[in-house]
This record gives structure tokens, C-alpha cells and sequence, in this order.
């Protein structure tokens, strides 16, 4: 079995991550395509890991890409979460990991209906009751064409329904299904997200109808072979890997997974982190590679890329990470991370490394704060998700 290094991997990591002296994007396009998918949860991050890529990039031209020119969308994808895809890989992403995750969106929104108490209380069918409520907010929002949630509900007050509380918890509380209803169709794709209502880092947006990105719908694939094209295109950014690595990403079951690899014409090869595989076209050495300092944002792709992180991220976890496995602003030299950033109230650049990584990297890390600053316009961003070094470098 062939052997690949975990140097081997960093290097690949750089030149396919553009996160080399050499190796740039030209564009949000060019940037996103390159890593298949943004993270897209913290709006913020889409800009950010774009800007860390494309030296020329504007946050206006982020903007542009995503609602202008429409090249990149953002919808729910793997496990359950927000992406910013190219137009090519809607597809594959919609119907190999989006749609299961809209089905289950939607049973849970029937099962809560079913069993908990609601206002105003609801009659007969609930999953014909539904069935109509998704109709309606459709009919709605093609007249609107563009509207927030709250005119959406203004216009079809079924939205209005709360679920009530049944408990003295605090966290037990009325809640319209509103919210979870238009997510849902997002998930179906029947609608998209649009601009924010605000500035870039606003996580308020409005809906917009399908029609608007794919006036003939979008591209009908089976499943499985949805789920193939996927692992491939994951696979040329982000192999070698392992099987947990994809399965992990994806969110699919080991089965799927496993179909998904045995589709494809791959090599198995061992890893520092276990056995794993390569597209079988992909297996020529990476040149020397040139480092750069990078700051890739919370919840940037690079470091989620993968389930076993240890060969990028050393022993930095605690510092980097929230509770709940999402992680923070990392600073990056040759194809580790090495150290954390966070944007002051000042709208500064801070940062500090974890490691020893030699004058060179420091100096090149601290170019590349002062080269950041102009870049965002002022603009002081706080991840969603607070880290502990994040926290402390911007003192909040």
C-alpha cells in the first residue's frame, strides 16, 4: 500500500487551498470552486475565507458573485448546515446531502405539530396541513418576488402558529413555526436565500423565490450518483483522506459512504491518521511549496475539512476550539496551524501564535494583519461561535 506523508499532505493542502506564496484565486468564484464549499453558517466567514485567498478581492465582489451575478448560492447542504457553492456543484450537493436533510427538517416540524399543543390549535391532517402551508409560502413569496420572514408571515399568518411550551424550562418557550418552515423550504430548495438586511456580517437576510437562480429548476441527478460526483470533487480538494474524514464532512451514513468511494476509481493508501484513499489520478507528488501566511476565519473550509486534524493542527485545540467542536480564526503557515487572530472593537488586527514558527512566519503573519485591516473597511467581526484565544485577543 502507498504511503503518504503527512508533509506530502500539507503541501497539497497550500497549493489546493490557495494558501501558498504562489498559489492564489483570482476571484470569490475561483476561491469557492477551489474548496468545493464555504462554510456559510457565520455569514462573515464566507467574505473572510475569500479574502484570505484572493489577494484582489473586494468584499463587494463577494457581494456581487452572491447576489448579482448569482455564480455562488447559499443553501443548506451537509449535516444540516449553511454552504456558499458554485452554480456546478448546486446539484450534487441538493440531491446527494441536502434533500435528506430537508426530509428530516420536515418531520420534525409534523412530529412537534402531532404531539405538542399549538396556537391557534390545528385541525385534522397535520401533514396535509403542512403540505398546504408550504404551497401558500411558495405562492407568497413568488408574488413578493423578495421579502424577510416577518412579511412572508404577514402575508400567510399560518406561519404565525406557535408551538407552546408544556414545561417551566427556560429554554421551554412559545415559538412560531415561522422560521423553521421557510428554513425547511430552503433546504428543498423550493426557496433561496438572499442579501442581508444589513451589512455583510448580517445574519438577517431575505427569501427569495427558486425561479430567481434556476428558472428551469435545478438539474435533476439520482442520488447516488449526486453522492459520487460529491465525494469526488471532495476527494480532488481535500484527499488523501479517510473514510471518517468524507463521512464526517458529508454527514452521510458509513453505507453511503462507502457506495459513494466504491463508485469512483480511487487507490487505498495509508495515512498517518489510518488507512485512507486518492483518486487514482492523483497521486504524483506535490513540488516544494513556497509558504504564505494566511488568516482564515472562524469556521473557515480548510481546517473543517476533516474528521482526524492532528497533522494540521497539532496540539491547538483547546485554544482554538468552542465547546461544541466549531472552530475560531486561525493563523496558518506552511500548511499548519499555528497560531489565532481576532478583529479588535478598534476594528485591529490582532493575533498571537502557538507556536514556534521562526522569524520568517512572524514577520509574514504580521504583514499579512496589516495587509487585512483596510480590507474589511472597518468593519469589526465577532464569530458566531466565541473561541477561547478569539475572546482573548479581541478582550471580550
Amino acid at each position: 500500500m502507498l504511503t503518504i506523508s503527512d508533509d506530502e499532505r500539507r503541501r497539497r493542502l497550500q497549493v489546493r487551498h490557495r494558501l501558498s506564496e504562489t498559489d492564489h484565486a483570482t476571484d470569490p468564484d475561483d476561491a469557492a470552486a477551489s474548496l468545493l464549499a464555504l462554510h456559510a453558517s457565520d455569514p462573515a466567514s464566507v467574505y473572510l475565507s475569500v479574502l484570505a485567498r484572493a489577494p484582489e478581492a473586494k468584499l463587494a465582489d463577494v457581494s456581487a458573485a452572491l447576489y448579482e451575478r448569482r455564480s455562488l448560492v447559499r443553501l443548506m447542504g451537509m449535516r444540516r448546515t449553511l454552504f456558499v457553492v458554485p452554480g456546478d456543484v448546486v446539484a450534487c450537493v441538493h440531491y446527494g446531502a441536502a434533500l435528506p436533510v430537508a426530509d428530516r427538517l420536515r418531520r420534525g416540524i409534523v412530529k412537534d405539530l402531532e404531539k405538542l399543543p399549538t396556537d391557534p390549535a390545528i385541525e385534522g391532517d397535520v401533514d396535509a396541513w403542512l403540505t398546504d402551508l408550504e404551497r401558500a409560502t411558495i405562492e407568497v413569496l413568488g408574488v413578493r418576488r423578495t421579502a424577510t420572514a416577518a412579511q412572508i408571515s404577514a402575508d400567510e399568518p399560518r406561519l404565525r402558529t406557535a408551538i407552546l411550551p408544556v414545561s417551566d424550562k427556560k429554554y421551554d418557550i412559545r415559538r412560531t413555526i415561522n422560521s423553521r418552515v421557510l428554513t425547511m423550504l430552503g433546504a428543498y430548495a423550493h426557496i433561496v436565500r438572499g442579501a442581508p438586511r444589513g451589512d455583510w456580517t448580517s445574519r438577517a437576510h431575505s427569501w427569495e423565490p427558486a425561479s430567481n437562480w434556476w428558472p428551469d429548476g435545478i438539474e435533476p441527478l439520482d442520488p447516488a450518483a449526486a453522492r459520487a460526483m460529491l465525494a469526488q470533487r471532495w476527494l480532488r480538494a481535500f484527499g488523501p483522506a479517510t473514510i471518517a474524514d468524507l463521512q464526517w464532512w458529508t454527514g452521510w451514513s458509513l453505507g453511503h459512504t462507502r457506495t459513494a468511494v466504491a463508485a469512483l476509481d480511487t487507490v487505498e493508501v495509508a495515512l498517518a491518521a489510518g488507512d485512507g484513499v486518492v483518486l487514482a489520478d492523483d497521486l504524483d507528488e506535490t513540488p516544494e511549496v513556497a509558504p504564505r501566511a494566511a488568516l482564515l476565519p472562524a469556521l473557515d473550509p480548510t481546517p473543517m475539512g476533516w474528521k482526524h486534524r492532528d497533522w494540521y493542527l497539532g496540539d491547538h485545540r483547546d485554544a482554538l476550539f468552542d465547546r461544541n467542536g466549531n472552530i475560531g480564526p486561525t493563523v496558518w503557515w506552511a500548511g499548519r496551524v499555528v497560531g489565532g487572530w481576532a478583529i479588535a472593537p478598534d476594528g485591529g488586527v490582532r493575533w498571537r501564535l502557538l507556536a514556534d514558527a521562526g522569524a520568517e512566519a512572524e514577520a509574514a503573519v504580521a504583514a499579512e494583519a496589516g495587509r487585512l485591516e483596510p480590507r474589511l473597511e472597518s468593519t469589526v467581526v465577532v464569530p458566531s461561535f466565541r473561541t477561547p484565544l478569539e475572546r482573548d485577543l479581541s478582550g471580550a
